[in-house]
């Protein structure tokens, strides 16, 4: 067992999910000192946005007891999943954590529409803010095998904790028993997301959409493709950050106006 650490978990499918209190049992089985801070209400899709609703200036924050975690301090925040982890490492809910776990979350984040995930994006707004980070999905099933996600997050505790700062790892688990897990794979993103819209009908003042699941990706060298045989995938993902891979060229002159 690594040495205990803090660590806060929080999500984006809302205090009350059963995934947010399986991570919480197991970073607290592994010996860490946990605090949770989950938002209200579901905030799936927020990605890292910092929305939260104030009541005369203040941001609504109320204490919860879950089962199984009563001796755990648990907040509700009446904002997003980014603003929470934000404001975690502000202090807002105790000393600054260490550790931000975020899920786990209904359904994978898999491929590049991870841009747009709330479980995501509040471990990218703990990365940016200096804390190790990881986001933990459960693919979509009936039922939901919360405990097989859990244990295979705890398993990654200690090579979270060792990992420098500076990216997220991204956790995604197939919603089997644990024994019918096939293993941990490392993997590439897919070129697409585990859900697809396309503009069905437009008209004066509104477009209609559809949603759909996309056919699992082949290819197993990616988390959609690994996932859907059954793998647990880890994707090491980096946050926004300045690329010097590819030189810009020159950049013309430009002539600015100045302001009056």
């Amino acid at each position: 067992m690594s040495a205990p650490l803090r660590v806060l978990v929080t999500n984006d499918d809302g205090i009350d999910s059963e995934g947010l209190r399986q991570l919480a049992l197991a970073a607290r089985a592994e010996g860490h000192e946990v605090v949770i801070a989950a938002p209200m209400e579901e905030a799936s899709g927020s990605s890292s946005a910092l929305n939260a609703v104030e009541d005369h200036g203040r941001i609504v924050v109320e204490r919860r007891r879950l089962t199984g975690l009563e001796e755990v301090p648990a907040h509700s925040v009446d904002g997003l999943p980014g603003f929470i982890a934000l404001i975690a490492m502000q202090g807002a809910f105790g000393t600054p954590p260490d550790l931000v776990l975020s899920g786990i979350n209904r359904g994978a984040n898999t491929g590049y529409a991870i841009i747009h995930s709330g479980t995501v994006g509040a471990a990218f707004t703990a990365v940016v803010n200096g804390c190790r980070a990881m986001a933990v999905s459960l693919d979509a099933g009936h039922p939901m095998r919360w405990a097989s996600a859990a244990h295979v997050a705890r398993s990654m505790l200690p090579l979270l904790a060792a990992t420098d700062p500076g990216a997220v790892l991204n956790l995604n688990v197939p919603n089997l028993s644990i024994g019918a897990i096939k293993g941990l794979r490392r993997a590439e993103l897919a070129p697409f997301g585990a859900v697809q819209t396309k503009i069905t009908e437009r008209g004066a003042g509104f477009v209609r959409l559809t949603v759909a699941e996309t056919d699992p990706d082949p290819d197993l060298r990616t988390d959609a493709g690994l996932l859907a045989e059954g793998y647990a995938t880890l994707s090491l993902l980096q946050p926004p950050r300045e690329s010097a891979a590819t030189p810009l060229a020159p950049l013309p002159d430009v002539s600015v106006p100045h302001s009056r």
